[in-house]
């Protein structure tokens, strides 16, 4: 278990303006410690939740109400930002110095939150905390690696991965592999394709959030384990360009035409109303799929492995609890933050959304060792020869690129008006120089 845990997180137009912020932006006056007063002022503090939704968002408001119970002093002013929509609410937060107290952030945005000076250094306070020994180092590693002056900007509660969720049930019915290759998977999707009764084989996120998905798909099939060789992108190798052709093509034929424009929510729908046989996401949605499903319905399998037999992780697939740097209670924030990482509010938490803790008591809890899809994660990252590649997370274009050029790059090729040679191209030099201006700026 602790071979899994470790291995888990080591896997792991605003461009301009951050870069300004990077190269002149004095960060060595910035508060690092917020915790130590001892008030019995009450205060008021906000949280934003970057993944809202009936599902999510009555577990945020049970953990803060235990922790109001626990701090009558202190009330929390739950936010819920959708999905697909959160980056980039929480980019004109900062950008109109109107941030919350605390948030949920998405690893990859981290870096890109430090440049803009929005977050509040956690080190200090992390290092005198009771429980900072719980939480798993690694994790906690990468997430200051990545930044540009290697502070702690967040503390990862959970782990994630990317699967494949199928129905087990169809695929008995029709005798169907459960595939474990990647010609398997696209023989699967042929297979358990049945329009006359409205089923496909699977389903396409084409939408907002698609190219996070997409991009783990390429490299599961490649197997490369470098993002970036010598400043050239390995976005367009030969490897990407052939497994896109083949899973492009599935479109329309074996998956829904809605396909197109279908985010996480009409994804996940698809799946759960019996519209598709599989569906690629992670094992956080197991709380929808347990809704809408019955326990026999729904399995999660590793994505297929490479040619020569391995399986292909994204580094750094965490989500942490990060302070804003504008916080007008930072003392209050900090006991919300730590108190989100303790063994009880990361138990809820994960097993509620399905998702991994980071914190090493939760592991040894009979949830985590009865829950296959857990299992599967474990499976994956405990397997000696899994290769972990890590996208780079430090440019502070990153995300951006992934949202607007790849987004809808997705759609472009769905829809015939690019091939997709044009795509991977294009990803791939956006990267690049956004690579070389991080090196211009970073590196002298």
């Amino acid at each position: 278990m602790i071979r899994i845990f470790g291995k888990l997180a080591i896997a792991s137009s605003v461009a301009a303006t951050l870069f300004l912020a990077g190269c002149s932006g004095d960060t060595s006056e910035k508060t690092t410690s917020v915790s130590g007063k001892d008030t019995n002022e009450k205060v008021t503090i906000s949280f934003w939740d970057e993944n809202a939704g009936p599902q999510r968002t009555p577990i945020w408001e049970e953990l803060i109400k235990r922790f109001q119970k626990e701090n009558p002093t202190i009330t929390v002013e739950y936010v819920g930002l959708p999905k697909d929509s959160a980056k980039t609410k929480y980019d004109a937060a900062i950008a109109a110095n109107d941030t919350p107290d605390v948030g949920s952030v998405q690893t990859s945005w981290l870096p890109e939150f430090a440049l803009r000076d929005a977050l509040l250094p956690l080190d200090k306070d992390f290092s005198t905390w009771d429980q900072k020994d719980k939480i798993n180092k690694s994790a906690i590693d990468f997430n200051k690696e990545m930044v540009n002056d290697h502070k702690l900007y967040g503390i990862p509660y959970t782990q994630n991965l990317d699967i494949l969720w199928v129905r087990p049930d169809w695929f008995a019915e029709k005798e169907t592999k459960i595939p474990e290759t990647w010609d398997e998977f696209f023989s699967a999707i042929k297979d358990q394709t049945d329009k006359s009764n409205n089923r496909y084989g699977y389903t396409i996120r084409g939408g907002a959030g698609g190219s996070l998905q997409l991009q783990r798909l390429m490299y599961a099939y490649s197997g490369e384990e470098q993002y970036i060789k010598a400043g050239k992108s390995t976005i367009n190798s030969k490897e990407h360009i052939e497994f896109l052709k083949k899973y492009f093509a599935v479109y329309k034929e074996y998956t829904p035409k809605s396909d197109i424009t279908n985010s996480y929510k009409e994804m996940i729908a698809g799946f759960d109303t019996g519209a598709v046989a599989m569906v690629q996401h992670n094992i956080g949605s197991f709380g929808e799929h347990s809704e809408a499903l019955k326990p026999e319905q729904f399995q999660a399998i590793p994505l297929p492995k490479t040619a020569d037999g391995k399986y292909v992780a994204e580094g750094g697939n965490t989500i942490a609890v990060s302070i804003f740097k504008d916080s007008k209670h930072p003392d209050a924030a900090w006991k919300f933050a730590s108190f989100l990482n303790t063994k009880e509010s990361q138990s809820y938490w994960n097993q509620k959304v399905g998702q991994i803790p980071t914190n090493s008591d939760v592991l040894t809890e009979d949830w985590v060792k009865n829950s296959p899809h857990i299992q599967t994660a474990f499976k994956v990252y405990d397997d000696p020869e899994t290769i972990l590649y890590k996208p780079p997370f430090y440019l502070p274009e990153y995300r951006s690129i992934l949202d607007s050029v790849v987004d809808s790059g997705t759609q472009s090729v769905m829809s015939n008006k690019i091939s997709v040679e044009e795509f991977l191209n294009e990803w791939a030099k956006t990267i690049e120089d956004a690579q070389t201006k991080y090196d211009e700026h970073f590196k002298k």
